[in-house]
């Protein structure tokens, strides 16, 4: 392993993913438990993609007292159902809440008939009380969650808004196997912003694999920039990027 830090944002990169995850997931059960010591309860937000399975295996396994936890998500499509394959909520469902059972878990409901109600509801509950733990990832594009570089705002007003998925991100889903051809990715989705992600205390971020090198690249040595959004980790007072040699490969 070796690390280094780009501006506030503290990198390491590990031989392989289950180091990497093994890392994060250490790390964010930790803040986890830090928080459940100090105020009795905790609040985590998760990504739903494959880069996240090795931290999460981890995170599960840990002794982080799930009962204390509320869990929210960054995103979901619109139209889907949770028991959807492509629907977000199966993802954590399947790696995540079959094997914990946290306080609650607040799923963005895609399918709801009043979305502008649904963005408010989830809105309200993300702002009730502070974030302590972001696990997250960085898109082939550098999004975070879906904040594509056509509609990433660094400060936008909104916690929770609609979107529709740029064509790299949605490649990314076939890519990931998530689906098998473009056509089968939801034209739109919800998302937490920007800001909504950069509110949580602790942010602990995996990206594996060498299709995320250029993601990467950018992030660490660009301009903290909307072209590639995960360029705003740099300035979080606490945030932690895992990183594989594969993910690293360009930071030579």
């Amino acid at each position: 392993m070796r690390t280094f830090q780009v501006d506030h944002l503290h990198v390491s990169v590990f031989p392989g993913r289950e180091e990497m995850g093994s890392a994060a997931a250490k790390a964010a059960a930790h803040s986890l438990q830090e928080a459940i010591r100090q105020r009795g309860a905790a609040r985590l937000i998760l990504a739903s993609a494959p880069s996240q399975i090795e931290l999460l295996c981890y995170l599960r396994e840990s002794a982080v007292d799930w009962s204390r936890v509320t869990i929210f998500h960054m995103d979901e499509y619109i139209g889907l159902p949770p028991e959807h394959p492509v629907a977000f909520r199966h993802f954590l469902q399947a790696e995540m809440l079959a094997h914990v059972k946290p306080r609650e878990f607040v799923g963005m409901r895609g399918e709801a008939d009043d979305l502008p109600a649904e963005i408010a509801r989830y809105s309200r509950l993300l702002a009730a009380e502070p974030i302590d733990v972001v696990c997250l990832g960085i898109g082939e594009n550098g999004h975070l969650a879906f904040n594509d570089p056509p509609v990433a705002q660094f400060d936008d007003p909104a916690l929770v808004k609609e979107v529709e998925p740029d064509a790299v991100c949605r490649q990314q889903q076939v890519n990931d196997g998530s689906v098998p051809h473009v056509g089968a990715v939801p034209k739109k989705g919800l998302t937490l912003t920007i800001p909504a992600i950069m509110g949580g205390r602790s942010l602990y971020c995996v990206v594996p694999g060498p299709s995320k090198a250029k993601a990467v690249r950018d992030t660490l040595r660009g301009p903290i920039a909307t072209n590639c959004p995960a360029s705003i980790l740099r300035r979080h007072p606490s945030a932690y990027l895992y990183l594989d040699e594969d993910s690293a490969e360009l930071l030579e």
